[in-house]
């Protein structure tokens, strides 16, 4: 086992099906297989939801599959989803796993009071730089290897507001600059910034985090603190 840093260089170390599951499992939520080979959480109040989609392959972000989308509503009633957030494969499991504690955590997963600058407050305590051209939307890792920022949502971010000018929040690794992306994440219009805020905080977090396997795309890039 290797002791690592950073955190957002990490990868998923093969297991972010498992281990956003046990969370998930821990806190209660309901699951169930679906008939397109996916695995579908539900929390206990049905408002928040959690699907493993890698297998059913629908879409991709920055070249990669995506893995897990995450969605609220308003009531039990409502047929569509308020907002939906995407992570692929390689997303440090951590933070993914954080972000779920704060969404359930939250009596109404639909409503946020939070401004854009809670997300970037959140990068620069744990020292991420703030971009100079666009520095009330978007931060870096001192390092420039992985970028949080607000941008125009992609195709195929779903969002219940209908309007074609949304931005939402945007992020992704790219350890060599031109290279491959190691993972990506895509937060749709309406999610609260408060929640993308603990995804942020959770990425750029400096304590190490445990691996077993190391992403070849981050060689040279992380430091190993201690080996068990």
């Amino acid at each position: 086992m290797y002791w690592v840093t950073p955190r957002h260089l990490a990868g998923d170390d093969g297991a972010l099906a498992e281990r956003i599951g046990d969370t998930l499992s821990g806190l209660g939520w309901r699951m169930w297989p679906t008939s397109r080979n996916t695995l579908l959480y539900v929390s206990p109040d049905e408002l928040r939801g959690a699907e493993w989609i890698l297998a059913s392959y629908p879409f991709e972000l920055g070249g990669l599959p995506v893995a897990w989308q995450l969605s609220a509503r308003p009531h039990t009633e409502a047929a569509m989803t308020e907002w939906n957030a995407y992570f692929t494969a390689g997303v440090p499991h951590e933070a993914l796993a954080d972000l779920l504690v704060a969404l359930d955590a939250r009596d109404a997963p639909d409503v946020g009071f939070a401004s854009p600058e809670a997300v970037l407050t959140a990068l620069s305590a744990q020292g991420w730089i703030r971009d100079l051209d666009r520095p009330h939307t978007t931060a870096n890792d001192p390092a420039f290897s992985t970028h949080v920022s607000l941008e125009p949502l992609p195709p195929l971010i779903h969002d219940a507001d209908p309007r074609e000018d949304l931005a939402g929040w945007q992020a992704w690794a790219e350890p060599v600059l031109g290279a491959p992306y190691q993972w990506c994440a895509s937060f749709s219009a309406s999610v609260p910034h408060d929640l993308v805020a603990a995804f942020a905080s959770s990425l750029a977090s400096p304590v190490p985090v445990p691996r077993r396997t190391l992403p070849d795309s981050a060689d040279g890039r992380l430091t190993v603190v201690r080996r068990s």
